[in-house]
């Protein structure tokens, strides 16, 4: 049980970092204080834990069509939900949720990596020794 607190921590704040630097890089999102940030990335983890998989099911025709492209929009759409039920938490517009929601799920799936690393980790990055492999 320990564990899968620690886990939650540990996604919860991997959120929070990502949103953080989205703030910097993205202009159009931004949090008014340290709380309306964590607020944020607890509502992101959740909306996508919960209301994320309903909206995918119902999707599944156009999502199929869309070669999958569509589950994108749906990733804007929850940073958007987001945005509006957090008051210290802006999102400018649906394209600044779209590739802010892009740029969050790289940057979340690199960080978790170094921070989830375990031996049977099916992703290995190499260590780069020269300028050329």
């Amino acid at each position: 049980m320990t564990n899968n607190i620690i886990e939650f921590l540990a996604h919860w704040g991997i959120t929070a970092l990502s949103l953080w630097v989205a703030g910097f890089v993205f202009h159009g999102i931004s949090f008014s204080n340290k709380q309306s940030l964590f607020i944020s990335a607890l509502l992101l983890g959740l909306a996508n834990a919960v209301i994320r998989p309903v909206v995918i099911l119902l999707t599944i025709p156009l999502t199929i069509f869309t070669f999958g492209f569509f589950l994108l929009v749906i990733n804007a759409l929850m940073m958007l939900l987001v945005s509006s039920v957090v008051s210290g938490f802006k999102v400018s517009g649906f394209w600044t949720a779209f590739f802010a929601s892009i740029f969050i799920a790289v940057l979340s799936f690199f960080v978790g990596l170094f921070i989830f690393q375990t031996s049977d980790n099916p992703i290995v990055i190499p260590a780069h020794h020269g300028m050329f492999i």
